[in-house]
């Protein structure tokens, strides 16, 4: 393990995170600079929006960020570390330019990226990079002095990230009652994607046949479903599902949808299932709408016992994780030997997004990666 208390050459670790809506006035303003460039009628984004309206019009995301800076900044003053943590989103306050700034302001010039997304993606990974790139773009012609940014990378495999979650399923599973509890189906959920973008997930030479994305969420399923077994004795059957498709009815996405996967489950006599949403880190918008209520709702239409099992959010194993992964990151940068932490068959992600990782649609400059143009 890296010194402690040694960030160096990193001066401050940015979280940056997706945002969401604060109160009812917010939401359409917020969904329409989700879509911003797609051409998606106000009338589908007031649809979108009433889910975000079932809930006051505030999405829990930005509470639940809040909460995750509290235990980094907790963890590293306890473990000596002095490293300032700011907090940027995409698409809602506090802005990811408006946070640059304020660092660039403060005396920052060399940062750390914690994105909130743990597997590689073109929305979980270099849509987050090019938002940074037009970050650092809006600040060069500004005149500012620019922030050399790396991210941090892809922790779904670390034992912070998957011990939680263990935890998780397990307490679900214990609160089963007992003459359902045995033969339970472990549903590990995640972000539908377009087909095309799992594909092209991850490095070139990886691309194919659900790409990285795939590849990473089922090595986590397998963690979790082998942790389980070890610990209580059973070897419950599980699948990865999916859930929060947006696109085009004719575009492929991923599959099998989770209430799909409920009315299938059912019909196979399974007696109950445990949802455990492995692709979130905590518990916003799509996890409430779509597991706690849209899944909750087909469970008890069947009557099948479900249960959703807790994600990562603030627990102090994550923040720990997120120490350790900067003081790793560190080290690289000062060019020490260090043994990535990583569990699971396919080991530590790259610490640098290679060329042709995660591509775009249409290409478009991002940071912090082999073709940043701001290296």
């Amino acid at each position: 393990m890296p010194d402690a208390r040694d960030a160096h050459p990193y001066d401050a670790l940015l979280l940056l995170s997706f945002g969401g809506p604060e109160g009812p006035d917010d939401v359409i303003p917020f969904l329409e600079n989700v879509t911003r460039g797609r051409g998606i009628p106000t009338e589908r984004l007031k649809e979108v929006g009433e889910h975000y309206f079932l809930f006051g019009g505030v999405s829990p995301i930005n509470d639940q960020n809040r909460a995750l800076l509290d235990a980094l900044r907790k963890d590293f003053a306890d473990h000596g570390l002095d490293l300032p943590i700011y907090w940027g989103n995409r698409n809602w306050a506090p802005y990811l330019t408006d946070t640059l700034r304020e660092m660039v302001a403060d005396g920052h010039r060399r940062i750390l990226v914690l994105a909130t997304s743990a597997y590689a993606s073109y929305s979980g990974c270099r849509q987050y990079r090019e938002n940074l790139a037009d970050s650092l773009a809006a600040l060069e012609a500004e005149g500012l002095q620019l922030l050399k940014i790396d991210k941090l990378r892809h922790y779904f495999n670390h034992p912070g990230f998957l011990e939680p979650m263990i935890d998780g399923v397990l307490q679900s599973l214990a609160d089963l009652p007992e003459d359902v509890r045995g033969g339970a189906h472990i549903a590990f959920s995640t972000h539908s994607i377009p087909n095309a973008s799992a594909d092209t997930s991850g490095p070139v030479e990886g691309h194919g046949d659900g790409g990285a994305y795939v590849a990473q969420h089922l090595d986590v399923a397998r963690l979790i479903a082998d942790a389980v077994r070890e610990r209580t004795g059973v070897d419950h059957p599980w699948q990865l599902v999916y859930q929060s498709r947006s696109g085009a009815p004719h575009i492929p996405w991923l599959e099998p949808d989770i209430c799909d996967h409920l009315q299938e489950r059912h019909e196979a006599g399974a007696p109950a299932v445990v949802i455990a949403p492995i692709g979130f880190v905590s518990d916003h918008m799509e996890v409430l709408y779509d597991l706690d209520t849209e899944a909750k709702a087909k469970a008890e239409e069947l009557g099948l016992p479900m249960r959703r099992s807790a994600t990562v959010g603030d627990d102090p194993r994550f923040a720990a994780a997120i120490r350790e992964l900067v003081l790793e990151r560190a080290a690289v940068e000062r060019a020490q030997e260090v043994t990535p932490c990583a569990l699971g068959a396919l080991g530590a992600s790259h610490d640098l997004c290679p060329v042709g990782c995660c591509p775009a649609r249409a290409p478009r400059p991002a940071a912090a990666g082999a073709d940043s143009p701001y290296a």
